[in-house]
């Protein structure tokens, strides 16, 4: 290797005592992630007293991420979630998980999805039908609240009544915020202490369990259904030959409707933000979804045509990957990157990390959906864009995700333009997951809707 090359491992500098570099994860976490390649394809760093290493580079990341049974779930995140979520389908370990996924899988296949695209249609109109022109409105609060009724309504098929809706909607906010907090800053006893915020986790967890509490209930009160919640209720253990406890199918439940509907709103709000930053990308996306859409509601007949809708989003999972970082722990000695690992060790990889190497993608900050022509998108190494994981452990619902995603923003486009106050300006935020914070933008309509007005 040469030697104005970075060595294959290294260590972060400015550890602090006893936090480790929690405090630069919690203060600056993507400036911080963005700054160890320099130091190697391997970093140790430290989450509080524990050390861990941070995989910066590519091929490792795939490796890590497609040997299940050496790099399993584990390390400081996932001991904090499994406090709340239990041993479902994320948290599981790598032999429970092929039982888990095997009796959710059904739920995810392609003819279901077509099934969901017709509730993600009629969702979406139904925001969309609701704006007037000249209209404010906070465009992440209503994403938001968008995607928690489509998964509540299709993977769940749950009513999704407004005001359960809004329970669900704030409690989640409060318990990821909570987890990323103990995550981020291992303080230990501190967060069994009586304080506002505490209390505030807490009590969200209590109704979070009550609302998934009670759509188990309701199925079990009306059986044979073909959703998720039924799937669940009937799934029995290949080893144990046990079925799923009412706390087994909540933790999954509770995984499926966070993951399910937080991080979609998020990248659709910073996708029609970026859109409304880069008048040339918003005109091509304008032209192809009039072209293919002419103002109706995108269904799965539409994806073909819809192919630079497509690489908006794509860019947008590349720029702001919803699950931004996750750890994993070795199971057996091994060696990653050059270096031996001992069982045991800690290890950490973000999406955001590998998504922002200038070797990888130039200029790295820059939205440019032509990234994923395809030519330039099969040049890519493996483990370079990785939104939702990679291996058997890659998100059981990313198709779901990029198909609500992609008709989501092409029927909002074909009807509305979303404009943002003049002068304004959007900053990342850094929870359990990346998003925008509130997007105020007005509602200007387009197409035959512009005729009406």
């Amino acid at each position: 290797m040469s030697a104005t090359l970075p060595s294959r491992t290294g260590k972060a500098p400015g550890a602090w005592p006893l936090l480790g570099h929690a405090w630069q994860l919690h203060a600056r976490p993507l400036e911080f992630l963005s700054s160890l390649p320099a130091h190697g394809d391997l970093v140790r760093i430290g989450m509080g007293p524990w050390p861990a290493y941070v995989v910066c580079e590519p091929d490792a990341a795939h490796r890590m991420l497609t040997d299940s049974r050496t790099f399993d779930k584990g390390g400081p995140f996932f001991d904090k979630a499994r406090g709340l979520f239990g041993s479902s389908l994320p948290m599981a370990g790598w032999q429970e998980h092929r039982w888990q996924r095997r009796q959710m899988q059904p739920a995810f296949q392609s003819d279901r999805i077509e099934r969901y695209a017709l509730v993600m249609g009629e969702e979406v109109d139904r925001m969309t039908g609701r704006w007037r022109a000249g209209q404010r409105l906070d465009v992440t609060a209503a994403l938001t609240t968008l995607t928690l009724r489509i998964v509540t309504r299709s993977v769940l098929a749950a009513e999704a009544q407004d005001e359960a809706v809004a329970e669900v909607q704030e409690s989640l906010h409060t318990v990821i915020d909570g987890i990323y907090q103990r995550v981020m800053l291992p303080l230990g006893p501190l967060y069994r202490l009586p304080t506002p915020a505490n209390r505030r986790y807490r009590h969200a967890c209590d109704r979070l369990h009550r609302a998934i509490d009670g759509i188990i209930a309701a199925r079990r009160a009306a059986p044979g259904g073909n959703d998720l919640v039924s799937m669940l209720l009937t799934a029995v253990n290949d080893d144990t030959g046990e079925p799923m406890s009412d706390v087994d199918i909540r933790d999954q439940l509770m995984v499926m409707i966070g993951a399910g509907f937080e991080t979609t709103a998020n990248s659709l709000a910073f996708a029609l933000w970026l859109l409304s930053q880069h008048p040339e990308a918003e005109a091509r996306v304008h032209d192809e979804v009039d072209r293919t859409l002419a103002g109706r509601t995108a269904t799965t007949a539409d994806l073909d045509g819809l192919t630079y809708t497509r690489r908006v989003v794509n860019e947008v999972l590349r720029m702001y990957p919803a699950g931004w970082f996750f750890t994993r722990v070795t199971t057996t000695d091994t060696t990653l990157a050059g270096r031996h690992l001992p069982k045991g060790t800690a290890l950490l990889y973000s999406a955001y990390l590998l998504h922002h190497r200038p070797e990888l993608f130039p200029e790295p900050g820059r939205f440019d959906p032509d990234r994923w022509a395809a030519q330039a998108a099969e040049s890519l190494p493996r483990g370079a864009h990785v939104p939702f994981g990679g291996g058997n452990r890659k998100c059981i619902g990313d198709q779901f995700a990029l198909i609500e995603m992609t008709l989501a923003l092409a029927t909002v486009c074909t009807r509305w333009r979303l404009r943002p106050d003049p002068g304004s300006t959007m900053t990342v935020q850094v929870r359990g997951t990346l998003g925008p914070g509130p997007l105020p933008m007005t509602c200007e309509p387009r197409g035959r809707k512009s005729a009406d007005t």
